[in-house]
């Protein structure tokens, strides 16, 4: 089989990546650390240690993947494709349920980055007219047009949902109707802060019917039962919360059994789900063979190698094959993030903590002779990373963004500082306290930082700053659901080790609760952190970021649930389910028979 660089990925996507990735490189303004051994070999520290398992993932092989689907004829296939898929918005035929469940399939299918222009002029033209007549007869088309404007940050009322109800919050509704159902609770994830019927009525309500559905069939006629998988998949994890590339793997495969499926779709689905891996698969390639030459994960044992998992996070937060670059610099950033975390949480003294703080402070390569070798090999890699983005952004978008992206390192180190003043000294913060904190030294806001400066085609001085400051309301509420997500599996093994308070127990130290009641504590704060995070997205006009932007913060929340759903995916991904996950995205492609 050929693989994606004798083929070129140029015919693949025109704005994705060259025929062949560079070899990765040091930046025009690299420093180089000097490894020369300046510890005390009389003086013995003891160190603790998290006994992170090595990479699942062998380097020679990640490189040696080839993908046959990335070819000419492929490729000439999807476009082709993608013109009959374009000409269908112009059916006028169709029913106006027909339209949505269109434009839901495209999205859910994968290939909605195609239509943008169609979708968004469809569903402004849908949301400026009168549509009173769909809402008095049809739960389900009622629900689904709720949902789709709301993804779309469009002001829907959840009043929209009263005819379907009587008095006392009784429903009117056909008990047959389980397409209904579904679409009302998955409808139910897009409140906000102030849809108390959303929260209090309807998503109990189609909670407990889509329950009843499972409870009164059985497992084997859920394998003839298209509509079964769908009930169970929405039990499990709203759509609205999933990881948007797994969502779509999924999907490919049940939309298939449909009987009334649009065979024009699945095709194109398949063929465009198995070109973007293969691109995918080409920038993992980079990315690894950027790692390796770190030496970060050969010579800093204690921390986590997890080259593929980091780059699995990227795919989370922005999927598009023409996003290539973004993915690889912000893999980057995760990897180093990762290292820098296991530094503060396990392996540093206090001393050497304090140290290596005010190096990324003064954000100057004199100071490495004050810090040990680890720390010196670890600062050089990150000093020479964000000065090449830097160079890039200044290059390209004409703005210096080092003083920002050096200042979301600092703050990101200090709070990483504060965690371990509090685990030496004994501290056990309130939660609040703790948040605070917190949500900052899950690092994300370093990463929003970057990504912005990365991502955007215009900078603004105006984002760069509040950004930096933490004043994003959508970003902290990103941060604390990342946050939360990851106490909910990792704080017991952490406290195991020894680790600062998380969530639950600042939670039970304070209120006195159980354990299973703190869990549902937070997972009640991950509830109203969606509800706020779904506001700020209606409220996007009156934003400084825009609808793109916020999507991928948005989306890095969803990711955080995806690795955390079943366990400490980033840590420990061979008992969360998170090596299948990797598999299906970026190693498996779909059958085209």
């Amino acid at each position: 089989m050929a693989t994606l660089g004798q083929t070129g990925s140029a015919l693949i996507y025109s704005n994705a990546l060259p025929k062949t990735l560079p070899r990765p490189k040091a930046s025009a303004c690299t420093i180089v650390a000097k490894m020369t051994p300046r510890d005390d070999k009389s003086t013995i520290v003891r160190r603790r240690s998290a006994n992170y398992q090595p990479s699942l993932w062998d380097h020679h092989h990640i490189i040696s993947v080839e993908n046959g689907y990335a070819n000419n004829k492929n490729v000439r296939e999807r476009d082709l494709l993608k013109e009959k898929v374009r000409k269908m918005f112009d059916d006028e035929k169709k029913t106006y349920l027909y339209q949505l469940e269109f434009i839901d399939d495209l999205h859910k299918l994968g290939v909605s980055y195609h239509f943008e222009a169609e979708i968004k002029n469809f569903l402004i033209s849908s949301y400026q007219k009168d549509r009173i007549n769909i809402r008095e007869c049809d739960l389900h088309a009622t629900a689904l047009e709720f949902r789709l404007f709301r993804q779309r940050g469009f002001n829907v009322s959840e009043d929209v949902f009263d005819v379907f109800m009587e008095n006392c919050g009784k429903y009117i509704y056909d008990s047959d109707d389980i397409n209904g159902f579904i679409s009302l609770y998955e409808a139910s994830y897009l409140s906000t802060k102030s849809d108390t019927k959303l929260q209090i009525l309807i998503r109990p309500f189609a909670t407990q019917q889509l329950r009843d559905f499972v409870d009164t069939h059985s497992n084997e006629d859920f394998g003839s039962c298209n509509v079964g998988e769908m009930v169970v998949q929405a039990l499990d994890m709203p759509y609205h919360w999933r990881m948007r590339r797994l969502a779509t793997r999924w999907y490919i495969d049940v939309y298939g059994k449909r009987h009334n499926k649009n065979p024009v779709l699945v095709e194109l689905a398949k063929i465009d789900f198995n070109i973007v891996q293969a691109i995918h698969q080409e920038e993992l390639k980079y990315v690894s063979s950027w790692w390796k030459e770190t030496g970060l994960g050969k010579q800093l044992h204690f921390a986590r190698d997890r080259i593929v998992e980091n780059y699995f996070w990227t795919i989370g937060q922005i999927q598009e094959p023409q996003y290539g670059y973004v993915r690889r610099i912000m893999t980057k950033i995760n990897s180093l993030l990762t290292t820098i975390d296991d530094i503060y949480d396990i392996y540093g003294t206090l001393e050497e903590l304090q140290l290596f703080t005010v190096a990324f402070e003064n954000w100057d390569i004199n100071c490495l002779d004050e810090l040990p070798e680890y720390m010196r090999l670890c600062f050089c890699v990150v000093y020479n990373e964000v000065n090449s983005i830097g160079c890039d952004v200044l290059r390209e978008k004409n703005i210096n963004v080092i003083p920002f992206l050096k200042k979301s390192w600092t703050d990101v180190c200090k709070a990483y500082l504060i965690e371990a003043k509090w685990y030496k000294r004994g501290h056990k913060p309130n939660l609040e306290e703790y948040m605070q904190n917190a949500w900052i030294s899950i690092s994300a806001p370093t990463i929003f930082l970057h990504f912005y400066c990365v991502f955007s085609d215009q900078l603004s001085v105006q984002v760069l700053e509040t950004l930096s400051k933490h004043q994003q309301n959508l970003v902290r509420s990103s941060a604390s659901v990342f946050r939360l997500a990851n106490d909910l599996v990792t704080s017991p093994d952490e406290l195991a080790r020894g680790d600062v308070h998380k969530s639950i127990q600042c939670y039970m130290n304070e209120t006195g609760a159980s354990e299973e009641k703190a869990r549902s504590h937070v997972r009640q704060m991950i509830n109203d952190l969606w509800d706020e995070m779904n506001y700020e997205k209606m409220a996007h006009n009156s934003s400084l970021l825009n609808h793109d932007f916020m999507e991928t913060v948005i989306n890095l929340a969803r990711m955080s649930l995806c690795m955390y759903q079943y366990g400490d995916g980033h840590g420990s991904p061979e008992k969360a389910k998170i090596v299948d996950r990797v598999m299906s995205i970026l190693f498996n492609p779909i059958s085209l028979d």
